[in-house]
């Protein structure tokens, strides 16, 4: 089955899901929560974030911002917010400028490049004896035995389109050890970061992670999988607010017209719907470091990135994909685009059944320093497909592979300024060789961090 005709069932199932109340949503955040769980103590968080074992569960820390500017204008926020959903409701045809988004997005790819060539040069230079992987996200903080005391550090480590997301890295620290929540999903707010780091923390089992009409978070360190469809049910959004909320689609981490996003470090898994999901003028998100493993529907994406192909405020979507590990269990959509920019780059694909990257609606796909693994089926090793569009339509689309590596049989149809000769010569982005793949991403997922020693 063609991997567009297997996903027709969840495109026309996906809810346009909103707000019950926007002004709770938008008046609440004024704080930044990292969480964390307590050595020897259990964190349940509506039953689906636990820790692990006495043993094993260390800290698991969850910051606060102290943000409240942002949150002056919350009524005028709440009139914008509503006029923009009321104008985009009909068509989606809403273009104006979206928060976040970038002019240039060709120089964001080659500030990452050069991030990366600045740390795989450190890392050379050190030896064997070097702490450094070549990872610039890693290599920022992980040497550091004093980590756990420099937490919020963090939020200057990030690179590509979500580099600017600060989370709550200049407000309080809160950890997190009591177990009772009995709210069906977990909404954050704006200016929060969540950092599992140093415990054994699952998200699992109800609607997990929901970014809605936000701006400013980082979701680090955590394991998020078995997220099912929940909702028509009274959820908590704020400390002091209760709101009606209708069915959540099940996806591990919903970003949902919100901006300044990173999510990196987690491991990821088979849920309902996508492992991440950016749509609805979502931009300035970077996905880095993570374990996307056994989500194996073939109706269902891995990330989604766009709403549909008329909604085009998604025209200023800006994600990059980087040292992520593509593992067993998964089948398409790795991303599956629409519309926006998207630089996919050092990242490891081990494993698919019918294609690696998807897109639609005439998105601009920068492939560079990635390694394609294709499987064995001699019917698909092709990297990329573009969904109910003609070959007419999608030559102009531009898609290029710039040192990529391409393994048993594997192949990237470039299209564009991508299938230019020219093209290789005169691009200044200079792709780091996939050769260091495997490095940059052996830590991909979830890390094992103890508190007095390098993460």
């Amino acid at each position: 089955m063609g991997g567009e005709a297997c996903s027709a069932a969840a495109a026309m199932s996906r809810r346009r899901r909103r707000w019950a109340s926007m002004a709770a949503a938008l008046g609440a955040v004024s704080l930044l929560f990292l969480v964390a769980v307590s050595s020897g103590g259990v964190a349940s968080y509506g039953g689906r974030l636990r820790a692990g074992s006495a043993a094993t569960a260390t800290t698991v820390t969850a910051a606060a911002s102290g943000a409240r500017r942002w949150l002056r204008d919350s009524t005028s926020r709440l009139a914008a917010a509503r006029s923009d959903v009321a104008d985009a409701d009909a068509d989606g045809s809403t273009t104006g400028a979206v928060a976040g988004a970038v002019d240039d997005p060709e120089s964001v790819a080659s500030q990452v490049h050069m991030s990366i060539r600045n740390s795989t040069t450190r890392r050379n230079l050190g030896g064997y004896l070097s702490c450094g992987t070549g990872n610039p996200i890693d290599d920022c903080w992980r040497c550091d035995p004093d980590w756990h005391n420099n937490r919020q550090r963090l939020a200057d480590c990030g690179i590509g389109f979500g580099r600017n997301a600060i989370g709550g890295r200049d407000g309080k620290i809160y950890v997190v050890t009591d177990p009772g929540d009995d709210d069906p999903e977990l909404i954050m707010n704006s200016f929060k970061t969540i950092d599992g780091r140093g415990a054994n923390v699952h998200i699992a089992n109800g609607a997990c992670l929901t970014l809605q009409f936000i701006n400013n978070v980082i979701i680090h360190g955590l394991h998020i999988h078995d997220c099912r469809p929940t909702g028509n049910a009274m959820v908590r959004s704020s400390p002091r607010h209760y709101g009606w909320r209708t069915m959540a689609d099940g996806d591990a981490v919903s970003i949902y017209a919100s901006s300044h996003v990173w999510v990196d470090h987690c491991s990821l898994s088979n849920c309902a719907d996508g492992l991440i999901d950016a749509i609805e003028g979502s931009t300035a998100i970077t996905v880095s470091n993570n374990y996307f493993t056994h989500h194996n529907e073939c109706n269902i994406p891995v990330i989604l990135l766009g709403h549909s192909d008329t909604y085009l405020k998604d025209k200023a979507m800006q994600v990059t994909i980087a040292f992520n590990h593509f593992g067993e269990g998964l089948i398409q959509r790795m991303p599956r685009c629409r519309h926006g920019y998207f630089h996919v780059v050092n990242n490891d694909y081990t494993h698919w059944e019918m294609y690696a990257i998807g897109g639609s609606a005439e998105p601009t796909i920068n492939s560079q320093g990635n390694r394609y693994l294709a499987p064995t089926n001699p019917f698909a090793k092709e990297v990329t497909k573009r969904i109910e569009a003609t070959q007419t339509t999608w030559n102009a689309w531009n898609w290029r592979s710039e040192g990529d590596l391409l393994l048993n049989g594997a192949y990237f149809i470039p299209s564009g300024a991508g299938a230019s000769a020219s093209y290789s010569r005169a691009s200044s982005l200079g792709a780091k060789s996939s050769s260091m793949v495997g490095t940059i991403t052996s830590s991909a997922g979830v890390l094992s961090c103890r508190k007095g020693s390098s993460c």
